[in-house]
């Protein structure tokens, strides 16, 4: 085994031991939460801390098609991430006082489109 083989196996060790270890502090981040933000925070993490741990096992492997899993993962937190959000936008301006619907114009006026016939 040359040194930079020797090197590579070392490298990728660490690193898979790091992003253990940052999967587990994520994991206690969406428990103990303390909001949901924070948990919807948590979970992107979360998502970013598989793709590096499943690229990491792609070159461990040698196997490429883990680059492309990692990429579909990426897309499904990133559109999961949007969604939460908007859940949570919804969820406080449905609990907000003054009569005001979830785009935050008054009741009645969510569905006119802007610079449009009333």
């Amino acid at each position: 085994m040359s040194w930079s083989e020797s090197f590579l196996a070392w490298s990728i060790s660490v690193a898979l031991l790091v992003i253990s270890v940052a999967l587990v502090l994520v994991v206690v981040r969406i428990v103990r939460g303390p909001t949901l933000p924070d948990r919807i925070l948590a979970l992107d993490m979360l998502v970013a801390a598989v793709i590096g741990f499943i690229a990491t096992m792609g070159v461990k492997a040698g196997y490429t098609l883990y680059v492309d899993i990692a990429i579909a993962l990426g897309l499904v937190g990133f559109l999961s991430t949007v969604a939460f959000a908007r859940f949570v936008l919804v969820r406080g301006r449905a609990g907000e006082e003054g009569g005001e619907g979830a785009s935050g114009r008054p009741e009645g006026q969510d569905r006119r489109i802007e610079g449009g016939a009333p």
